[in-house]
């Protein structure tokens, strides 16, 4: 199912002392494959010391503007985010899959709305693409981003989003949140109740939002989730992406003994092994040799999503699917542990 493409870097840019944007040069025999949703993100193969490491990295270009850009920064520890902030450079090559994601935002031209964005860190990757995509396609909707970082130096387009207020005053509205700073005319502090409440309440109190978009750290994510619906905002109205999950709210799943029959179909091909009811199942696909999607293995993408048509999965943990989706089958492989002794799952039909 792999839909991995060698591609050749064509631009590197600074962002942040610890944040490159790279820009990839797309063949035209690809382009259609590449085509893509704001909000969407691409998944990148990299292999270090002989095993092969997935990442999935929003695009932070818009549709319109002709290239498919993304942000790396730099983590600690992080082997590939290391590796293209240090060592990658114009004309190397990734393999990069196509754009995929449920974070999207697809523009009216006629609409007249006002959307509401809360990001923190490389957050605001996903929400740049659609937020400027607003402004460049809804030319009478309306944009209040809240973007949290902890100093000037380490915020991701901080100099574009000044320029972005100055081209667009009547349309985009940016407050700047710093934990380790004090600036005029910013907040001090995290994105919490209190800012949230500020901005809403206070800022921006004659508007009324359509959709508010969330992405960075799961805390922060349910934070502004939770202050928002106690303010009679609509769950359907709050659309998120996380980008660091937290390490509560796992579901403890008790141990099982013995093996599971695996059925798997992946790009109309069907496979059939064992594996331990114990080890999650998609690192039993994965052993199995089948070529399943996956990114993150952290349940906090959906590349690894699947439908289970026979037999039955506990997910230890899950920030993405529906109750919905669950009960129609929808499971995140990476995090899904067997509690039957045979299962069935399909990764075509999603």
């Amino acid at each position: 199912m792999s839909r991995f493409n060698t591609l050749t870097v064509k631009e590197i840019r600074r962002e942040t002392p610890n944040a490159v944007s790279i820009v990839f040069d797309i063949p035209a025999a690809l382009q259609q494959d590449y085509t893509f949703v704001a909000g969407q993100y691409l998944n990148i193969s990299h292999e270090h010391k002989g095993k092969e490491i997935r990442r999935a990295y929003s695009i932070c270009s818009t549709p319109q503007s002709g290239e498919i850009r993304i942000v790396v920064k730099k983590a600690e520890q992080g082997v590939f985010s290391t590796y293209a902030n240090d060592t990658l450079k114009v004309g190397d090559q990734l393999n990069v899959e196509a754009p995929e994601g449920r974070f999207m935002f697809t523009p009216n031209p006629k609409a007249t709305n006002t959307y509401a964005a809360f990001a923190a860190g490389s957050g605001i990757t996903p929400v740049m693409s659609i937020l400027k995509t607003v402004l460049e396609v809804e030319p009478q909707s309306k944009f209040v981003l809240v973007y949290g970082n902890k100093t000037r130096e380490e915020t991701i387009f901080h100099t574009q989003l000044h320029q972005l207020q100055e081209q667009y005053p009547e349309q985009l509205y940016v407050h700047f949140v710093y934990s380790r700073m004090k600036e005029e005319d910013s907040i001090f502090g995290r994105i919490d109740k209190a800012a949230i409440n500020f901005v809403v309440n206070n800022k921006h109190q004659d508007k009324i939002f359509s959709t508010y978009f969330l992405c960075g750290p799961e805390a922060m994510i349910d934070i502004v989730s939770e202050t928002l619906q106690s303010k009679g905002v609509k769950k359907e109205q709050i659309l998120f992406e996380i980008f660091t999950p937290s390490t509560e709210g796992n579901e403890a799943v008790a141990p099982l003994g013995g093996s599971t029959k695996v059925t798997v179909v992946v790009d109309n091909d069907k496979t059939t092994f064992e594996m331990s009811r114990s080890e999650v199942l998609l690192n039993g696909v994965l052993e199995a040799g089948i070529d399943a999607p996956y990114s993150c293995q952290g349940g906090i993408c959906s590349s690894c999503m699947c439908r289970v048509t026979k037999g039955s999965a506990t997910m230890k943990r899950n920030s993405i699917l529906t109750e919905d989706e669950i009960a129609e089958g929808l499971i995140l492989s990476c995090q899904a542990i067997v509690t039957s002794d045979e299962i069935h799952i399909d990764y075509d039909d999603i």
